[in-house]
C-alpha cells in the first residue's frame, strides 16, 4: 500500500512539473532533473491492476433426476430340472424439484415405477407399478421447526392380479382403484441443514381414498357406491436420505396415519426404504423395500379368508443408471 502511493505521488509530481500537459503539443523535450528521477522510481514499480470477478446470481431451486433400468433374461432347453424361460425387467424414475429462500422451502418429489416378468409358460405378469407424488412447503417457525403443509398422490398405472393355483387371476387393482390423496397442515422438524432427516407431525390431516372400480371398493374398505372415502386424523412423516459411505447411499420414508373419525388406535403404516449402491457412472445396485398395513385393506389368505395383513415387496436388481442435474447417487 505505501509503494502504491509513492507512485502515484511521484506520477503527479511528473504531471505537474510538465508546464505544456494542457497546452498544443510540441515538439518532445528532455525531462530536467526531477522528471527524470520520478521516471526511474516510477519504473520500479508495476502498474497496479483491478480483477474482476464475476457476481454468480444465487440458485434458489435446485433439481435432479435418477433413472435406473433393470433387465434379465432366462432360457431353457430340454432342462432336466425343470423350469420356466423368462423375461424380466424393472424401470424406475426418481426426480426432485427443490426450492429454498430465507426461512422458506417447498420440496418435490415425483417417484415411478414399473416392473413386468413375461414368462413362456405363464404369460406376462406385473411386478411393480407404483405412481407417488410428494410435496411440502414449510416456513421456519422457530428454531429447527418449520410451520408446514404437506401433499402426497400415490396410485398405479396398469391393472394387478393375483393368481390363485389352479384357478383363473383375479382382479385387484388398477388405475385410480386404489388412489391415495393426503393433505396435511402441522410442524416440520430439521435438526440438520439439508436434506438428511425432517420429521413432520400434522395433526389436521384429511386423506381421501379413491377407488373407481365399483367391484374392488370393499376391498380397500370403501362402501359399494362409494368412490370416494373421506378420512380426518393425523399424520407423522419421517424421511431421511444420506449417503452413508462412499458409493452407498440411503433413502427411507415412514408415513403413519390415524383416522380420528374411524378406530384411530389402528395405526395405517406405509414405510419405503431405497438403498443404491454405485458401482461406476453407469452400473448401479439397488435394493427397494414397501410394507404397508391398513386394517381397511382385506388380503385373501389363498383359502377364502379375507382379511387385514401386512403387505411386504423387495425389489433387488443390478441397472443401468443415469443421473440428470443434482441428483446424487
Amino acid at each position: 500500500m505505501g509503494k502504491t502511493l509513492l507512485k502515484y505521488i511521484f506520477v503527479a509530481i511528473l504531471l505537474l512539473s510538465n508546464s505544456n500537459l494542457f497546452g498544443q503539443e510540441e515538439e518532445p523535450q528532455k525531462l530536467n532533473k526531477a522528471q527524470e528521477l520520478c521516471r526511474v522510481i516510477g519504473a520500479q514499480y508495476a502498474v497496479p491492476t483491478i480483477n474482476y470477478e464475476p457476481v454468480v446470481p444465487e440458485k434458489f431451486w435446485k433439481k435432479g433426476l435418477l433413472t435406473e433400468l433393470g433387465f434379465s433374461q432366462v432360457s431353457l432347453t430340454n432342462w432336466a430340472a425343470g423350469g420356466s424361460g423368462s423375461i424380466a425387467m424393472n424401470a424406475y424414475f426418481n426426480g426432485h424439484l427443490d426450492y429454498a429462500k430465507g426461512g422458506m422451502f417447498w420440496e418435490n418429489r415425483l417417484q415411478i415405477g414399473y416392473g413386468f416378468i413375461q414368462s413362456f409358460d405363464e404369460g406376462y405378469r406385473k411386478s411393480d407399478d407404483k405412481f407417488i407424488l410428494d410435496s411440502k412447503w414449510g416456513y421456519r417457525g422457530f428454531g429447527k421447526f418449520y410451520f408446514s403443509a404437506t401433499l402426497n398422490f400415490k396410485s398405479q398405472f396398469t391393472p394387478g392380479y393375483d393368481y390363485p393355483s389352479g384357478k383363473d387371476r383375479v382382479k385387484v387393482s388398477s388405475i385410480f382403484a386404489p388412489a391415495y390423496l393426503t393433505f396435511g397442515l402441522g410442524l416440520d422438524y430439521k435438526p440438520w441443514d439439508g436434506k438428511v432427516l425432517s420429521i413432520n407431525f400434522a395433526p389436521l390431516s384429511t386423506n381421501w381414498v379413491i377407488v373407481s372400480d365399483p367391484l374392488l371398493r370393499s376391498k380397500y374398505g370403501n362402501a359399494d357406491d362409494e368412490a370416494i372415502r373421506y378420512e380426518l386424523g393425523a399424520s407423522l412423516i419421517a424421511n431421511f436420505e444420506k449417503v452413508l459411505f462412499k458409493n452407498f447411499k440411503v433413502t427411507s420414508k415412514l408415513s403413519l396415519f390415524s383416522d380420528y373419525l374411524d378406530h384411530p388406535l389402528n395405526l395405517v403404516v406405509n414405510w419405503d426404504l431405497h438403498m443404491l449402491y454405485t458401482i461406476n457412472k453407469f452400473l448401479t445396485t439397488s435394493f427397494r423395500t414397501n410394507l404397508i398395513y391398513d386394517d381397511n385393506i382385506l388380503i385373501d389368505d389363498g383359502a377364502g379368508n379375507m382379511a387385514p395383513r401386512i403387505q411386504f415387496k423387495e425389489i433387488l436388481s443390478v441397472n443401468f443408471a443415469y443421473t440428470f442435474g443434482q441428483f446424487k447417487k
